[in-house]
């Protein structure tokens, strides 16, 4: 699986769970310890809005604090599609892998800035599954191919605050109960 579809299945996983969330579940808490779904989401919606500027170079002065705060409004469905359309269309644009990007540690190709958004989009449609009790909307092909991307990096990002140390689970768990597990949620 390219990165191309394994991003463009990682959004369609987050935004099939988001279109389940009932107006009951916003104040539910999520397996990310200080989140509730509304919080989860806003993170998922506002690192989609970054992704066009910083892809089409600017850095993060001159985005500024235009995503701080709720960037939900009234209709969280329609922020996260709107936000990530406007993603996607940025990620699938001619030689925008080839880029270089300014994050917050630094400068980063295009394409492992693409395989981080794809990693935390499919992971978080984990996290807010199981928030909304439902199952859990990551194939075992994504998350394979995420579980190759993603072990060369988990020491790297270990006492970061990115994710929680990795969880042990059966050998023979599945693809992504081990992707989750790695980056310290408890799949069980």
């Amino acid at each position: 699986m390219d990165l191309l579809e394994a991003h463009g299945q990682a959004l369609r996983a987050f935004g099939d769970a988001l279109r389940a969330a009932g107006a009951a579940d916003w104040d539910h808490r999520t397996p990310c310890a200080e989140w509730t779904v509304r919080d989860l989401v806003n993170h998922l919606v506002a690192e989609q809005l970054w992704a066009p500027s910083l892809l089409a170079g600017a850095t993060l002065d001159d985005v500024g604090d235009r995503f701080d705060g709720d960037v939900l409004g009234e209709d969280p469905v329609a922020a996260w599609d709107a936000a990530a359309e406007a993603a996607r269309e940025a990620f699938l644009d001619n030689s925008v892998l080839e880029r270089t990007v300014h994050l917050s540690f630094g400068l980063v190709p295009a394409r492992e800035y693409a395989w981080q958004m794809t990693v935390d989009a499919a992971v978080h449609a984990w996290d807010l599954a199981i928030a909304l009790g439902l199952p859990n909307p990551v194939t075992e092909p994504l998350a394979e191919r995420l579980l190759d991307i993603v072990r060369p990096w988990v020491d790297d990002w270990q006492g970061l605050g990115l994710f929680d140390p990795p969880v042990a689970v059966h050998a023979r768990a599945g693809a992504a109960a081990r992707l989750v597990a790695l980056l310290g949620r408890d799949p069980r």
